[in-house]
Parts: structure tokens; C-alpha cells; sequence
């Protein structure tokens, strides 16, 4: 087989204080062509901005070279084309969806000698955290971090009514200047109100009861502090629920702010736009299914 195409899920991390730790799959996608070179280089064609490119070349380079590393596969080149509708910046997962797109094609091709807990592994590896990765592969909720050497990841389906109401701004987030925002440590109230509220939403999810979601989306560990990165968070996030949302969250280090909703996703849109008219909002169902590998010849 000489070309594998991969459609890689956008994820949503965090979910209040679950930080690092917390992450669920949407039904937006980015999909990476990956074909074989003769050499071993590592070439990116993309719509992305010719600026950002030398960035997103070294980032699947070392992508690479991790898979190769774990693997022990005779090294190969590629040619890897990008593009979808997960936007870059927006707490969204899109360097996951490259990283994955490109260790998930190499694999393909190489006879696929990692199975997803494989993928998973290198994945979060590289991006440090597991958050995005977990759900990227696997699709649904997932609660996951490193255990040791090994990534432990706990994965829930997720009910096909649930509307992630998500509200895209038209600036980027950069999340190492987002993770510079937040505290080094923490009070021992703060500490116990986010281990709580991270256990409610977990086990509100796990055992589907979903309506025990409301008030516990409320963060201490990351939101507040980087609020001032998103103007009018509050008050959008606020918007949400009075019109029905189940909650709201900054969606990873942002600029996306997404809302829970059982029902009325249009109202909850519309109310959530009306704080940030020249937004993007998208109703968004979750994806289950996590990433999707077909190989062809030729």
C-alpha cells in the first residue's frame, strides 16, 4: 500500500478542571493524506499560512521519527497533506490531528505495528498530555494521564443526543501563552473544589446521568486566569446556559468556548453569538468513533 488517508476527530480538553487529564471527541475533522516518498524526508502540503509551515514541518518530522523510534520500522519518506475543518489555535486539538494524522498513516503503511493504545502512546508523548490524544483516537469521553511508562485511558460513549454548542473566535490562542497563565500552585480550597468537580463530571458521564453535569463545569485551575486571553468569556459561557445549555467550558487553552446542550442547540447558538457577533458557532454532534484509516494503492 502506498497512500493512507486518516480523519482525526476534533477534541475538546479540560472541561472545566479536568485539566490535561479530561477530553471528549466532536464531529469536526481534519483529514491527513499520507503517501510514500522515495527517500526519507517528510514534505507538508496544507492550507495553512506559509509562516506557520516550517512549524508544522518540524512537528511531523519529529512525529516521525518518534513512530520509526518506537516502532523499530525501516525508516520511509512521505508525503503528508493536511486539511479540514479543525481551525489551528482554537483549543481545539489541531496539533493532534497532525501529529496523528501523520503517526497513523505511517503506521498504515509500515503494516501497522502499534494498535491504538500504540498510537495513543506516541501521540501523547509528544504533545506532553493526553487530553486531546485519548479522544482523538478512541472517539467519546475520555479520562486519561501517564501511568508510569504506560497511558491509562478510560473511555465512555457518549449519547448520540448530546450538542456540543461551539463558538469558534476569529483570533487564535497560543497555548504556550496560555499555560503561562496558570499558577505554579494553588490554595487547598481551590485544590479540593477542582478534584471535585473534576470527579462529578467524570462520573456524571461514566454513568450517563448527564444532568448532574450542571454547576460543575465551574474552573479554579486554568479559566479564570486565562479569561483576559478571551474577552467576554464570562458572559458568553453565562449566555449559554441561561438559554438551556447543560453547561460551558473554555475549550483546552482556547480562544473556543463550547456549551452542553440536551436540547435547543439553536437557542443556545444564538444566545452564546449574540456575545461575540463576529464569531464562528458550529452545533457540533460528539464523535464516538474516534480516527478512520483506509489504505489504497497507486
Amino acid at each position: 500500500m502506498t497512500s493512507a488517508t486518516v480523519r482525526i476527530p476534533g477534541t475538546t480538553a479540560n472541561l472545566g478542571s479536568g485539566f490535561d487529564t479530561l477530553g471528549l471527541a466532536v464531529a469536526l475533522y481534519n483529514r491527513a493524506t499520507v503517501r510514500r516518498r522515495n527517500d526519507r524526508r517528510v514534505e507538508i502540503t496544507s492550507p495553512i499560512a506559509e509562516d506557520a509551515r516550517a512549524g508544522a514541518l518540524a512537528m511531523l518530522e519529529e512525529a516521525a521519527t518518534a513512530f520509526f523510534k518506537k516502532t523499530r520500522a525501516q525508516r520511509f519518506g512521505v508525503d503528508l497533506h493536511l486539511a479540514g475543518d479543525v481551525p489551528i489555535a482554537r483549543g481545539l486539538g489541531s496539533s493532534v490531528t497532525a501529529r496523528l494524522g501523520c503517526v497513523a498513516g505511517l503506521n498504515a503503511l509500515a503494516g501497522s505495528p502499534l494498535d491504538r493504545q500504540g498510537l495513543l502512546e506516541v501521540v501523547a508523548a509528544l504533545e506532553g498530555h493526553p487530553d486531546n490524544a485519548a479522544p482523538a483516537v478512541f472517539g467519546g469521553f475520555t479520562a486519561a494521564g501517564f501511568v508510569g511508562s504506560e497511558v491509562r485511558c478510560i473511555r465512555v460513549p457518549l449519547p448520540s443526543r448530546i450538542r456540543l454548542v461551539t463558538l469558534i473566535p476569529h483570533f487564535e490562542v497560543s497555548t504556550p501563552e496560555a499555560r503561562k497563565r496558570v499558577p505554579q500552585t494553588f490554595s487547598k480550597a481551590d485544590t479540593i473544589h477542582i478534584l471535585n468537580r473534576a470527579s462529578l463530571v467524570t462520573a456524571a458521564f461514566a454513568t450517563g446521568r448527564l444532568e448532574n453535569l450542571r454547576g460543575c463545569f465551574d474552573d479554579r485551575i486554568h479559566q479564570p486566569y486565562r479569561a483576559a486571553l478571551i474577552p467576554g468569556m464570562d458572559a458568553i459561557l453565562a449566555a449559554g446556559v441561561k438559554a438551556g445549555a447543560i453547561g460551558g467550558w473554555l475549550s483546552g487553552s482556547g480562544s473556543t468556548l463550547m456549551c452542553l446542550a440536551l436540547d435547543n442547540p439553536e437557542a443556545i447558538a444564538a444566545a452564546m453569538q449574540r456575545k461575540m457577533p463576529k464569531a464562528a458557532v458550529h452545533i457540533l454532534k460528539p464523535d464516538n468513533a474516534g480516527l478512520k484509516v483506509s489504505l489504497k494503492k497507486g
